[in-house]
């Protein structure tokens, strides 16, 4: 390409920002295919815990869309980027704005093909998150848990579609960033913060619904979420004096403060291992992952690495990494990967729930030995 260095990064830069959402959308997809592929050799009954008809997508048909998707997408970006060197600039800027008419198409297409019961679900359950006037089903807050670890997708999306709207698809508009569709624009961070007040609506709702206190807490969690992200945006909007000495501080404080907080939330709430001691002292099945019964070294790897991956944030503290895209890409890809490893103790935690209080509870009311003698005793004397 006969550009220099510079120029050449904007270009790729720009490029990135229209295939890297899609390009983690397949990424989750080929996660999420591993997630239930495990749970089926597991014999956890995921279907039961979604409540998902019998027609449900199956770890093999979520690869196989994946594989498509593996396909598809690189394809489009090559030809953006072979066309636009090429000076097909019109041609180049139509390929990512097909794409993304043949997503959403693909999504909404109203006939009895492509996996459509699948797709109703989806959309379902995608409206009930984005207006929770229902009671909150177990998918409905774990789609949405899903959608907070993509909040980056969104945004990029949404910068995306504003250039195509705006006609600044390989354009020199994208130099620009305090345009309309800029990386300073303000609708960034109210595209970030919506997957966070999505959960927290459903957390007021499931209060209401339930009455529950830990709803509340975790309504708090999810709102910690929305100062970090326009404490974040403001750097763009105030002066550096301002930034440095006032408004660095409490994005500072309140990044650790909803990191500290998300990660008690994952391992104490989410994943129960609140008595995580004691499943090193009691042989008992109960007391273990149902998953990964017995290794004691996966415990310490996914507390160990769920915390660091809750901190990633820091990467915002060098410039260098910050203005870097494959940097955040790599980041976003992070907490994708973060978000499959919770799906793993977030389901098993709610299979266990289903099976074992039933069990408890049955346990509990059986009668001790002491209560079985004494029957026994009296049925003979009542003999």
């Amino acid at each position: 390409m006969r550009m220099s260095a510079d120029l050449r990064d904007l270009f790729l830069y720009e490029a990135f920002l229209y295939y890297n959402p899609l390009l983690l959308v397949t990424t989750m997809a080929w996660l999420w295919g591993i997630n239930l592929w495990v749970f089926s050799r597991s014999n956890i009954n995921y279907a039961k815990i979604f409540d998902l008809d019998q027609n449900h997508l199956t770890h093999r048909e979520i690869w196989k869309c994946a594989t498509w998707m593996t396909i598809i997408v690189p394809t489009s970006m090559t030809a953006y980027l072979y066309l636009y060197s090429n000076g097909e600039v019109s041609l180049a800027a139509s390929q990512p704005v097909l794409l993304y008419f043949a997503v959403v198409m693909l999504l909404i297409f109203p006939f009895d093909i492509f996996y459509f019961s699948s797709r109703y679900y989806l959309l379902r359950a995608l409206w009930r998150i984005v207006l929770p006037l229902q009671a909150i089903t177990f998918s409905d807050f774990f789609l949405a848990d899903i959608l907070t670890s993509m909040a980056k997708v969104f945004s990029d999306i949404e910068r995306s579609v504003c250039r195509m709207v705006h006609r600044q698809v390989a354009t020199i508009a994208w130099f620009e960033a305090d345009s309309v569709c800029g990386s300073h624009s303000v609708a960034i961070p109210l595209v970030l913060v919506l997957p966070y007040l999505f959960r927290f609506f459903q957390c007021l709702r499931q209060y209401r619904d339930i009455g529950e206190r830990s709803a509340l807490l975790n309504a708090l969690k999810y709102s910690t979420a929305v100062p970090v992200i326009f404490l974040s945006a403001l750097k763009y909007h105030v002066l550096p004096e301002s930034w440095t000495n006032f408004y660095r501080p409490l994005w500072l404080l309140s990044s650790v403060l909803n990191s500290l907080y998300s990660f008690y939330w994952d391992v104490a709430r989410d994943w129960d291992f609140s008595s995580f001691a004691r499943m090193f002292k009691f042989n008992k099945s109960h007391l273990y992952s149902h998953l990964l019964h017995g290794r004691t070294w996966v415990y310490f790897w996914v507390i160990g690495s769920n915390l660091i991956l809750r901190c990633t944030w820091t990467y915002k503290l060098s410039a260098h990494l910050r203005n870097n895209y494959l940097t955040v890409f790599t980041i976003a890809a992070l907490e994708i990967f973060r978000r499959f490893q919770w799906i793993f103790f977030r389901v098993e935690n709610e299979w266990n729930k289903i099976n074992f209080r039933p069990n408890m509870q049955l346990s509990m009311n059986d009668p001790s030995d002491d209560e079985v003698k004494l029957l026994s005793s009296s049925a003979g004397y009542n003999v």
